[in-house]
């Protein structure tokens, strides 16, 4: 047995005739923040949406803890622990920010159907004690305890951006997929994205894929780095040897390595 909870190898994405991903591997194990990162038009937004279900591979397969979901839904991914954000802020912005927590639960159903819901039966009433318990440990996490009954839609890009990973780990995630987590943030938001995105790693035991174009913020949090450029991977290693590397200094890092 692996002991890779994800697994995705030979990746191959055409475009007409644009290859956008050619051959890509990536690998991820529980606990771990791993960072994807590369110029504009490498393929890391085309890889999250093959790994997250929106688009199918023309070549290669996914394996979600040794199971094939290569043809899998969006959704049945969702349902089996894979969990992802976007570059656009995609929060339920007319419900509060609890209710966003609690709308990521709701899929699990409430106990007892319609009717355990309009008489209030004790499956219904236990079941959506242990969502909202499950909700309000998340904020407390996220350093979001206070705006538990703030419309989403009000909020500030920083905090908004703070909501939306609660709500990607509301129903605990198997594999967490971050894209732009930081954008927006200021620099002491960042820091604090940071020590969350590290405690759910090690609390929740997820693995975690970002995307980030804040290079410092990539080789602070993560321990490995993937560096695609043109839809290729040009380096995979610890951090500190990902930046140190002259060929990815010469694509993508150029001043800021060194």
């Amino acid at each position: 047995m692996s002991d890779h909870v994800l697994e995705a190898s030979g990746i191959g994405v055409r475009f007409g005739g644009v290859r956008a991903l050619a051959g890509v591997g990536v690998t991820l194990r529980a606990g771990e923040v791993c960072g994807l990162i590369g110029p504009n038009g490498a393929g890391k937004t085309t890889l999250f949406d093959v790994l997250s279900g929106i688009r199918r591979p023309d070549e290669g397969r996914i394996l979600l803890d040794g199971t094939d979901i290569t043809r899998h839904s969006p959704v049945w991914r969702a349902r089996h622990g894979m969990r992802r954000t976007f570059q656009r802020q995609q929060l339920f912005g007319q419900l509060t920010v609890a209710d966003n927590l609690l709308v990521a639960q709701e899929w699990r159903g409430g106990g007892g159907g319609l009717a355990a819901d309009l008489v209030g039966a004790p499956t219904r009433r236990t079941r959506e004690a242990a969502r909202r318990q499950r909700a309000a440990d998340v904020l407390g996490v996220c350093g979001l305890d206070d705006l538990t009954e703030s419309y989403a839609g009000g909020l500030p890009v920083g905090q908004a951006r703070m909501v939306e990973l609660a709500r990607a780990v509301a129903d605990p995630p198997r594999v967490l997929l971050l894209d732009e987590p930081a954008s927006g943030m200021a620099a002491d938001e960042r820091r604090h994205l940071a020590s969350v995105i590290r405690r759910l790693a090690d609390d929740e035991g997820c693995a975690v894929l970002l995307v980030e174009h804040n290079v410092a913020f990539v080789m602070e949090l993560c321990a490995r780095v993937v560096v695609l450029d043109l839809g290729s991977v040009l380096a995979e290693g610890p951090a500190a040897d990902v930046r140190a590397d002259p060929a990815v200094r010469d694509a993508y890092l150029g001043a800021s390595a060194q």
